[in-house]
């Protein structure tokens, strides 16, 4: 996706602090930037994410470039305080962190997010997207780059995730209004999933494995609070009907914050302490986070 804005936006600069190669955050066919004649596309930042956040909001300040920064999503609190200033004064750079969760794996939990997503979900007038498949990234960079006065966060796993059918569930467009009905039963649902990222498929596989016990289950994507929030009230109830209270969450971080969506009954499936060192499906599995867990959760709900 961001080869292909590239081409199109010539004014569409960024790097990295010293992991590119990581992120891929790499503007094509450009070369690094020349101090001396302003030629090329790509920064190389440094291990400095304070000054390249910085660096990016003062690009942002000129108006005339569209800056990208990008580093590994542990690090973002080094660069709280231009998050703060970035959605201030309405600045639409968009920060890149990848490595998102505890499926970072064997660099041990020093470098496994856990509080940071809904860290950056208490800055006002910031968007936060964490997509769960290819699809859902690429809409994830257009509403980033629609968005002419707030700044985003992308957030993106390490682990390679599998890209959805798009003609068994719901269009990929609809994650730009922050949440949506990603996969319905055929009945009246009985219980709801939501999940953002990587944790989606888990939803996915849990609701089969439910439907196979006649229990009907509604799966809602929710890459983006923000954009949900900012829904009318008829279409968040459409996605959330009040009349369906049992409901799970799904997400690779802390829990705090998803009862506004699950309410005091519902089961929030998060990690509310730090990581291990282990192989990163090890890791994920340790921690509960398997499709036969959340199975398990929404028949407690239900039971309640």
């Amino acid at each position: 996706m961001l080869a292909a804005l590239s081409d199109a936006l010539p004014n569409l600069v960024g790097g990295a602090a010293d992991l590119s190669c990581s992120t891929k955050s790499i503007v094509k066919d450009s070369p690094a930037f020349d101090g001396q004649s302003g030629a090329g596309r790509n920064i190389f930042f440094g291990v400095r994410e304070h000054a390249m956040a910085s660096i990016a909001n003062g690009m942002s300040y000129y108006g005339m470039l569209r800056p990208f920064v990008s580093t590994f999503m542990v690090f973002s609190d080094y660069m709280r305080p231009t998050f703060r200033l970035a959605a201030m004064n309405n600045l639409p750079v968009v920060y890149v962190f990848t490595h998102d969760s505890l499926a970072v794996g064997e660099d041990g939990p020093t470098h496994q997010p856990v509080e940071h997503l809904t860290a950056m979900r208490t800055v006002p007038g910031m968007n936060v997207i964490r997509p769960c498949d290819a699809n859902e990234a690429a809409e994830a960079w257009r509403y980033a780059m629609e968005d002419n006065t707030h700044p985003t966060a992308l957030i993106f796993s390490r682990q390679n995730l599998p890209t959805l059918d798009r003609s068994v569930y719901a269009e990929a467009s609809q994650a730009a209004k922050g949440a949506y009905v990603l996969s319905d039963s055929t009945e009246t649902p009985k219980a709801i999933i939501i999940a953002s990222g990587s944790e989606v498929h888990l939803a996915l596989d849990a609701q089969k494995q439910l439907a196979e016990k006649n229990i009907p289950v509604r799966v809602v994507s929710m890459p983006c609070q923000e954009a949900f929030e900012a829904q009318s009230k008829e279409y968040k109830e459409s996605v959330l009907p009040a009349s369906i209270t049992a409901r799970v969450s799904v997400e690779a971080g802390i829990t705090l914050g998803w009862e506004r969506y699950i309410g005091i009954s519902g089961i929030a499936i998060g990690v509310d302490t730090y990581g291990a060192s282990a192989p990163g499906n090890t890791v994920m599995e340790k921690y509960n986070f398997t499709s036969a867990n959340v199975v398990n959760a929404v028949q407690e709900v239900l039971a309640d």
